[in-house]
């Protein structure tokens, strides 16, 4: 028997023995990169959702640190609202209590101011005359703006604290005006040239400086004084005019009084 031909069929089983074997396996590689094909597109599609979620989730985790932001800012925004609150309650309490006391302070401050007018109505009824009516009118119209209600207590206050100042300030200061005087307590005015020193002295002298006189405290009348005085009171009223500079001058000053 011939022996060959069995040898090329045993050949050829197993070359398509291989071939189906081969086949088999590369069908099996192709379904494997198919199947990692899919799991990389979809491994690609889940790190999309995630980038996209880790994306969203950092935007909100931002406007939740502005909001948290604005929450403390409207907080410390509400304290400081409800400190004014309280400061204005209580500025408001403290108004009331002023407004009450002020109706208090006020129904007091009347008769006080009445009592202030009449102590330097008296006082300047006593003291020595010089710009007596002036003086009197300042008075008289202060008395007229206590019953006007066209002025506050306040300023009605202030007026006369006005007129006490301009008072105290007569007894520092130098002086020189022209003024009409019964120098002879006949009746007759004469104008004269007037020098006051403080309230210690008050004197005049006539136009022609041939007449020089004081009011004398003790009396409460004027006298007329000896020719040694002419050249003095004249040298006064020249410095009250600032017409010559400040010198020591001899002036008819009463003594001081003792005091009891």
């Amino acid at each position: 028997m011939n022996k060959q031909p069995l040898k090329a069929l045993a050949l050829f089983a197993v070359l398509a023995g291989s071939l189906t074997v081969s086949t088999v396996q590369a069908a099996e590689v192709s379904d494997v990169l198919k199947a990692g094909a899919v799991k990389v597109q979809a491994a690609k599609s889940a790190q999309t959702k995630v980038d996209r979620i880790a994306d969203q989730t950092d935007g909100l985790l931002q406007e939740f640190k502005q909001v948290n932001k604005q929450i403390e800012s409207l907080r410390v925004y509400n304290s400081q609202l409800e400190r004014q609150i309280d400061s204005q309650t209580q500025m408001m309490a403290e108004l009331k209590e002023s407004i009450e006391n002020a109706t208090i302070i006020e129904r007091g401050i009347s008769p006080l101011m009445i009592s202030m007018l009449n102590a330097i109505e008296d006082f300047i009824a006593l003291d020595v005359p010089f710009k007596k009516e002036q003086r009197s009118d300042a008075i008289a119209a202060l008395y007229v703006n206590m019953d006007s209600a066209k002025f506050s207590a306040a300023e009605k206050f202030r007026q006369i604290l006005e007129v006490y100042d301009i008072e105290s300030e007569y007894s520092l200061s130098l002086e020189s005006y022209r003024d009409l005087v019964d120098i002879n307590s006949d009746g007759s005015e004469v104008e004269v040239e007037m020098l006051r020193v403080g309230r210690v002295a008050l004197m005049y002298q006539t136009k022609d400086k041939s007449q020089t006189g004081a009011w004398n405290k003790n009396t409460g009348s004027w006298e007329t004084l000896g020719s040694e005085y002419r050249r003095a009171v004249d040298q006064g009223i020249r410095i009250a005019k600032k017409l010559s500079p400040q010198d020591v001058m001899q002036m008819p000053i009463t003594a001081p009084e003792t005091a009891q």
